[in-house]
């Protein structure tokens, strides 16, 4: 298994290794993760093996909260024969944070096979977790055969349309997208004109000062199209949060951390906690990659991140289960 970064280097100013330009793009597909702080659009990261250098007392907000993503329960192939364990084993990593998360965000293939069973047997695994409440969207793997009836009847009670809707958490904004269904050529995400009017709708009366936190399963920003690793109408969505100087999207399906900032928004995807993919276009086409047992955990893991009041800041960090 090829182990590298690959980033876009101009002017390395925290000798992190990474560029801190307006265009930023950073990927740890080993599940190495990154610390990141991002106040008004401009982030600020540093490579996990620095994390010792830090204040982590500066780092303590008012508001921290878990990013999980594609468990994809029901998997059994020999990426992962065991998804189960390392659900668990996630979970096991959400109550040794250092921050207690108030609660979950799940971005998506919660199930392998859209089946009763294995939507039962994450929430049973997330009742050990110390964040009660979840919230979710689903990923394509959710909505097999009946269009994502039966997410909605699980997950989506007081949703819009498909399942997408807004919350408010201690000054931030949180606004959760489907973009699943009707998928386009290739794989490609679509969120349709229904959702982004109810989206133009849901931000308008929001201040320029409100952070903005959107979570969907496929990428807000053109990965790799080739693969269906973005959503082809994200770009409206992204122009009605222009206006805002901290907006965070957050996102599954590629099973692999990548970063991107551009102008006002910070990009992230989150690794799985079932099985790794191929980096963009290093594989014939995407799906489950099997790796060495003993690097398995090393390369699925979770994302915390933390809000602090008055600096506009979200702090970003993965953590792989190994």
């Amino acid at each position: 298994m090829a182990r590298k970064k690959e980033n876009n280097i101009l002017h390395d100013h925290n000798g992190d290794g990474i560029d801190r330009r307006g265009f930023l793009e950073c990927m740890a597909w080993a599940g190495t993760g990154a610390f990141c702080i991002m106040q008004g659009g401009v982030l600020k990261s540093f490579s996990m093996s620095r994390i010792a250098e830090l204040d982590t007392k500066k780092m303590a907000g008012e508001l921290s909260f878990v990013q999980i993503s594609d468990s994809h329960m029901g998997f059994n192939k020999p990426a992962n024969p065991d998804v189960a364990g390392t659900l668990k084993a996630a979970v096991d990593k959400i109550n040794g944070l250092a921050t207690p998360p108030e609660f979950m965000l799940h971005t998506g293939d919660i199930s392998h096979l859209s089946k009763p069973e294995q939507f039962d047997t994450v929430d049973q695994i997330l009742k050990g977790a110390s964040a009660k409440d979840v919230f979710y969207v689903p990923g394509e793997h959710d909505v097999l055969d009946d269009d994502g009836k039966q997410f909605l009847e699980r997950y989506g009670k007081g949703t819009k349309g498909a399942g997408w809707y807004s919350f408010d958490k201690k000054g931030v904004h949180f606004i959760g997208l489907v973009n699943v269904l009707n998928l386009k050529a290739g794989g490609l995400g679509t969120l349709g004109h229904e959702q982004l009017e109810w989206m133009e709708d849901d931000v308008e009366h929001l201040t320029s000062s409100t952070p903005i936190v959107v979570f969907a399963h496929i990428p807000l920003w053109s990965v790799y199209p080739e693969w269906g690793w973005g959503t082809e109408d994200s770009a409206q969505a992204l122009a009605y949060l222009k206006k805002f100087g901290s907006v965070t999207v957050l996102n599954g399906h590629i099973h692999q951390t990548m970063q991107k900032v551009e102008g006002n928004v910070t990009f992230h995807t989150a690794m799985s906690t079932a099985f790794p993919q191929p980096q963009p276009g290093k594989a014939d086409s995407p799906g489950p990659m099997k790796v060495p047992a003993d690097q398995l955990r090393s390369v699925l893991g979770i994302t915390d991140v933390n809000y602090v009041r008055g600096q506009q800041a979200l702090a970003v960090v993965d953590s792989t289960l190994g």
